[in-house]
């Protein structure tokens, strides 16, 4: 069984969690997952199961968009409303206010992640440290935001906004320097993954409808699967002869190839989806094969 599954992952389990459930859903330890999501976030989280998994560090979009509620009025260790408060203020400014800072937000930006993130320190996962109640340096990373729409108030000093922003951005973090542009506190309240790279909420199943269909069978569950050629949707197509396609095997060059030079997705005659190649100065050659070799 090879493909991606785009899982629609619930409140209250880790990335993990869902990974470790799929493996006997699925019968294989192969699974990879793509872009982390805390716990307390729901949506988009793409599985890359069997040789699909090879894909997971090749993806070309690894964009994300998000629904996220700002509350005004504390600040939390955390920066989500499952940590301690920290410090509580009065709220003193509004939907007019969150308007008019938002704007400052938008395009590149250098962003200081929260202690309590999975980025490593000697080895170590920095929110271990920070259970600990131990705060340490953190470097401030480059991270852009494509797009902050606002969505309304759901409840008094709650505010909803879909954020489309770079890999490595924490929007608990956003959430908290919108906030404080204001001259607020405030924490995120909840967190949802609209899309991560090609994938979206149309694309995703919750773990009700893929047990569902592990109970029908395994056909099934491999038709909710998307072929591992969905990750690579945006490279030119390259269709080639059998005899290019056994080169492509055995991982020897195609001369004087009839193309022009740049990086493809490559299927045979057939319709197969074969894999990734590369054409330098008119010479092909395989980067990465998701077939069995001939």
């Amino acid at each position: 069984m090879q493909g991606i599954l785009i899982v629609d992952k619930p409140m209250d389990w880790t990335s993990f969690d869902v990974v470790a459930k799929l493996r006997g859903v699925l019968g294989t330890r192969k699974l990879g997952h793509s872009g982390t999501l805390d716990p307390m976030a729901t949506g988009v989280l793409p599985v890359f199961c069997g040789g699909a998994s090879k894909a997971v560090d090749l993806q070309l979009n690894h964009d994300k968009s998000y629904r996220a509620v700002l509350k005004l009025g504390a600040r939390t260790d955390t920066g989500d409303v499952t940590g301690t408060v920290l410090e509580t203020a009065p709220v003193t400014a509004g939907e007019g206010e969150l308007l008019a800072v938002l704007p400052q937000f938008i395009g590149p930006q250098m962003q200081v992640p929260p202690m309590y993130s999975a980025i490593k320190l000697n080895g170590q996962p920095l929110y271990k440290l920070a259970r600990e109640g131990v705060t340490v340096e953190r470097k401030a990373r480059p991270i852009e935001i494509y797009s902050i729409t606002y969505g309304g108030s759901p409840a008094e000093n709650e505010y909803v906004l879909d954020v489309t922003c770079s890999k490595g951005t924490y929007i608990r973090t956003l959430l908290e320097d919108i906030a404080a542009a204001m001259g607020q506190k405030g924490t995120m309240s909840a967190l949802r993954r609209t899309s991560a790279g090609v994938y979206t909420e149309a694309d995703a199943h919750t773990l009700e409808e893929i047990l569902a269909a592990k109970e029908q069978g395994m056909d099934a569950l491999e038709a909710l699967m998307l072929p591992v050629e969905s990750v690579f949707e945006s490279l030119p197509l390259l269709v080639v002869e059998p005899w290019v396609e056994q080169h492509l095997y055995n991982g020897c060059p195609t001369s004087r190839y009839p193309a022009a030079d740049g990086r493809y997705r490559v299927r045979n005659a057939a319709g197969q989806f074969l894999g990734l190649a590369n054409i330098v100065q008119g010479v092909l050659r395989v980067e990465k094969l998701f077939v069995e070799r001939n």
